[in-house]
């Protein structure tokens, strides 16, 4: 299974830097980062990361379809050691970010990037239906944060602190998936 999303990530981001090397002829570092003002978008990124984290946090708190979207992601990962944890979370922020943000963002805008990045993280049943509207909120706001900046260190560093947190939270939990019980229109397999 992971093979295939270090495929996927790769590719996305191969596909960014080519949309973006052809549209524009180049690949500017300013794309990436602003010298002069990179430890304010890293302040920003590191900020809006925390922001998505502890919103999640409360969904999951208070919601039993965040909890059951949990479970399930958790048994589709499986364990992950923390070193790859770590790897698909800057793989996965770093590619989703320069595809989305940086070629279908500057390409066709903030709104219909944002509704892609949100369909990419979608799956079967209501607990995946509410990943992808809770992906579309994060990703308005790593959305956001680019049209402000005008490069990708702040929606990267958010994209990746989120995975990374919850990476590893999720492969390192125990499974219970019976504790919660299904949610109403969840398909029972």
């Amino acid at each position: 299974m992971y093979r295939l999303a270090w495929t996927l990530y790769l590719v996305m981001a191969l596909g960014g830097v080519l949309w973006i090397g052809i549209r524009q002829g180049r690949i500017p570092v300013s794309l990436f980062v602003d010298p002069q003002e990179w430890w304010l978008d890293l302040l920003l990124g590191l900020g809006a990361g925390l922001l998505v984290l502890g919103f999640w946090g409360l969904t999951a708190r208070f919601l039993p379809i965040a909890r059951r979207l949990e479970e399930q992601l958790a048994a589709v990962l499986g364990p992950l050691r923390a070193a790859d944890a770590i790897a698909l979370a800057v793989l996965s922020g770093f590619a989703e970010e320069l595809f989305f943000r940086g070629a279908v963002q500057g390409s066709w805008g903030w709104l219909l990037a944002t509704l892609l990045f949100a369909l990419l993280h979608s799956g079967p049943g209501p607990a995946f239906r509410f990943w992808t509207l809770f992906a579309a909120v994060a990703g308005g706001l790593f959305g956001a944060l680019m049209a402000w900046r005008g490069n990708l260190l702040a929606p990267v560093v958010a994209h990746f602190l989120v995975n990374a947190v919850n990476l590893r939270r999720l492969t390192s939990r125990p499974r219970d998936s019976a504790r919660l019980g299904p949610i109403e229109g969840d398909k029972e397999t």
